[in-house]
Parts: structure tokens; sequence; C-alpha cells
């Protein structure tokens, strides 16, 4: 229809006067350029929309990377996230920052708690435990699984000499049952968040912090019947659950021996 009006106008033009066909002209390239107008703003609309949708597509591309280059290791490896089973359960990983017996941040920005399965549901399990002695009670994480790489790092980082570092940390040749996924580190929590008073904060280096001289100290008035009575609460729910205590930390309890964990799961590195 517009090609036939072209047609005709032009025609028409000819046979006008002078003045009547500059009006003419003015009016037909009026009407050029408005015919042309809504292509150009659709043209214009497009890159505005193509430019929304990309936005908006942006967050779930940059969520879906945002994992943890440590923690991406230990979902490959089949461990578990505590807080996955029991929401409920807090995590405070030392070592992913500066307050610990190193002062230093070996996991820089992880901090969730992972176990070999068994062990994951195990620890569930105490926590249910521990809530049927009081339901406002939790268990409070302070390190779970720690690779070898992270010892490596604890051990290089330890300024003793190299016979008296394995007073404090596992020499990372020979490994510990932490570097299987398979020990925990942790305490109990009150309501508020806060952990118990156990007598000691954790990696306490010194008979104060040993369950084996618990009656010693407590005779000496050096630790509370209160920070006793906390201390056996936490072994009574992990101990229910199948966890192992050991003789000098009250923190430390293991799912299983270190040979086991070995044969079932490897070391993590």
């Amino acid at each position: 229809m517009a090609d036939q009006f072209l047609l005709f106008s032009f025609t028409y033009m000819k046979v006008l006067k002078s003045s009547a066909r500059v009006t003419c002209y003015v009016l037909l390239t009026g009407y050029i350029i408005s015919s042309c107008q809504p292509v150009q703003d659709q043209q214009q609309t497009m890159p505005q929309d193509a430019s929304h949708q990309a936005t908006t597509e942006m967050p779930n591309e940059v969520s879906a990377s945002a994992i943890n280059p440590l923690e991406q290791r230990l979902i490959d490896r089949g461990l578990v996230n505590l807080q996955s089973l029991d929401s409920t359960i807090v995590v405070d990983l030392r070592y992913s920052t500066t307050n610990n017996f190193v002062g230093v941040d070996v996991y820089g920005d992880f901090n969730a708690a992972y176990m070999q399965s068994k062990p994951a549901q195990m620890l569930a399990q105490a926590n249910a435990y521990l809530k049927e002695y009081d339901p406002d009670y939790t268990l409070y994480i302070f390190d779970a699984t720690r690779p070898r790489s992270v010892q490596q790092i604890l051990w290089d980082t330890l300024d003793y000499p190299e016979a008296e570092k394995a007073k404090y940390v596992a020499n990372p040749q020979k490994g510990s049952i932490h570097n299987y996924g398979a020990a925990v580190d942790l305490t109990i929590a009150r309501p508020d968040g806060k952990p118990l008073d156990m007598g000691t904060d954790f990696d306490y280096f010194g008979v104060l912090a040993y369950p084996v001289h618990e009656q010693k100290m407590l005779a000496q008035g050096k630790l509370t019947k209160v920070q006793a009575d906390n201390r056996q609460l936490l072994r009574e729910v992990m101990m229910r659950a199948g966890f192992s205590p050991i003789t000098s930390e009250w923190w430390h309890f293991n799912a299983m021996s270190q040979k086991e964990a070995d044969k079932r799961y490897g070391i993590v590195e």
C-alpha cells in the first residue's frame, strides 16, 4: 500500500505547478520519515531487553561458582556438611580465624564442618541425645575434617623444634584422624550460642584440659564442679553416639581408630 501511494504521489507531482509541487514534496517527505520511525524504535528497544535479560541471569552464574575450592574437594570426596544433617549445630572453625594456638588463619574463607558419612550421622545423633537432656543445648564445632594440606600448614607454622611439634599437632606425614574425616573438636553451646564453661578454652595445652586429670584438678580447686559436669555431659552424649574421647583434650573425639579410618576412607589431602 505504501509503495502504491508513493508511485501515485510522484506521478501526480509532475502535473502540478511549481508552488504546489513544493508543498506536495514536503508532505511526502514527512510521510516517509514517519513510516520509518517504528522500525527505529523497535531496533532501540531490542538491545535494552537483551541487556536486562543478561543482568538478571548473572547472579545465578556467580552463585554456581561461589563454593570454596576446599569445600568442593570435600564434597567431591563424599564428605557431609554437618549442618545439612542438623541445622542447629553451631560451627565456629577456630582455624578459619586467628583465634587459635598458632595465631594464623589456615582455612581462609572456608568455615564449614564436614565429616565422612558415618561419623557425620553419629554426630547428628549425639546432638539429638544432647537435646534429650536440654532441648536448648546444641553441639558447637571447633574443627572437623582437616585435610592433610591444612595439617601441613599448621605443622610448618608452629615455631618449635621438630621433636617438640608433635606435642601440639600431629605430624602430617603420619596424619591424624582429623585428616580422614573421622574426628571432631567440639563443645556444647547454651541457648544464647555461647559455649558452656569447660574450665579451659579450646586448644589449651596444659594438664587442666586433660580429662584424665579432672578429679585431681577438681580436688585442687583448679576445676569447678560445674565445669567438670559440663565436660562429663559432653562425653556422655558423644560416647552414647559411638565416639571415643582421648585423655589429653576434653574437646576431641574420634569416631573410629586411625587404622579403620584409613581402611574405610583413606586420607583427605
